[in-house]
């Protein structure tokens, strides 16, 4: 008779625990969103993501340049325009704020991985992610032409990665024509391949300043019940040319981020969007859950299903407890 089967013998002391570790964590697997406005000396706090920022480009240089110091090397660029207008000029314009910021971290942090978020709807009146028709709908092509320029102006001033996130069809391949055209066969691309309507996003529309003025997204951004819809996007995507993609959300699409994983060789990121975010703070604060425990076991959950990279507001405490900062 064979003796019965013990799994528990390989739980008994922390080192054992440790050796025997299917999924790890480390600092460089985690990319830091952050906010920049115009002005000098700002750090604005963003009242329903406790611990969060907008910060001007002076204030977030010196933010940033500690943060790489804890081992997060990777960046996502969010802006906040002075002034916004129907087609967000100020996204494609040299001297927009995130052209701005990415020059004075490029000077600060040359070795640094700075990716530009490239999306309208930071930069447009009406807050949606694209060139409206008369009816008020987004216009694909119109607004992909816009994308590819953009692209350009962010590669130009310094971005490592370009990161389309508005979900437009075909704007991966205007992207990747546009960048090799204009000479920044270099510069990769990071698409939200699978970018869901998600409600998940309620802070994040604080912390941007990007709400929209009428209607919501849902024409373009994924419907939050399919599951299958999201590798048909992820394929056209990476047959476009897309050197990484994005699931996002990422805690309540852990299905979604394991059937992607499976079906692709490009390197995969999940983003713990900012209402996951908030809700791990409040409950936090309330004293409901152990914060930090629920922060590890989140991003662990992530990395489980499959995520190569994290982008998550968590990033420079995480690295911090990693690194043994904190």
């Amino acid at each position: 008779m064979y003796p019965i089967e013990r799994p528990r013998r390989l739980r008994v002391s922390p080192n054992l625990r440790a050796m025997v570790r299917e999924t790890d964590l480390r600092p460089e697997q985690l990319i830091y969103p952050v906010f920049v406005k115009p002005g000098e000396m700002r750090r604005d706090p963003v009242l329903s993501m406790p611990g969060v920022y907008q910060w001007s480009v002076d204030t977030l240089v010196d933010h940033l340049t500690e943060v790489y110091a804890s081992g997060v090397h990777a960046f996502l660029l969010f802006g906040i325009p002075e002034h916004k207008d129907e087609t967000g000029s100020e996204a494609y314009d040299d001297n927009g704020i995130v052209q701005k910021a990415l020059i004075a971290l490029k000077k600060a942090l040359p070795d640094s991985i700075l990716i530009a978020d490239l999306c309208l709807c930071e930069y447009t009146s009406h807050g949606h992610c694209g060139i409206l028709t008369p009816e008020g709908m987004v216009d694909n092509d119109p607004t992909v032409e816009i994308l590819a320029r953009t692209a350009v102006v962010q590669a130009r001033a310094g971005a490592t990665i370009v990161a389309p996130s508005d979900m437009m069809d075909g704007r991966v391949g205007a992207i990747r024509h546009a960048l090799d055209q204009s000479g920044h066969t270099e510069v990769a691309i990071m698409s939200y391949a699978a970018k869901y309507a998600s409600a998940f996003y309620g802070p994040f529309r604080e912390a941007a300043e990007n709400t929209p003025t009428f209607g919501d997204r849902k024409s373009y951004q994924m419907d939050v019940a399919n599951r299958r819809e999201a590798l048909r996007e992820v394929l056209l995507d990476v047959d476009e040319g897309a050197d990484l993609i994005i699931v996002k959300p990422a805690m309540p699409y852990l299905d979604v981020l394991s059937d992607v994983r499976e079906r692709v060789l490009v390197p995969v990121a999940a983003y713990q969007v900012s209402g996951e975010y908030a809700m791990i703070k409040a409950a936090g604060a309330n004293g409901w859950i152990d914060e930090r425990r629920v922060i590890e076991e989140s991003l662990l959950s992530i990395r489980r299903a499959g995520a190569d990279m994290i982008i998550t507001y968590f990033a420079p405490q995480v690295a911090n407890w990693l690194t043994g900062r904190q």
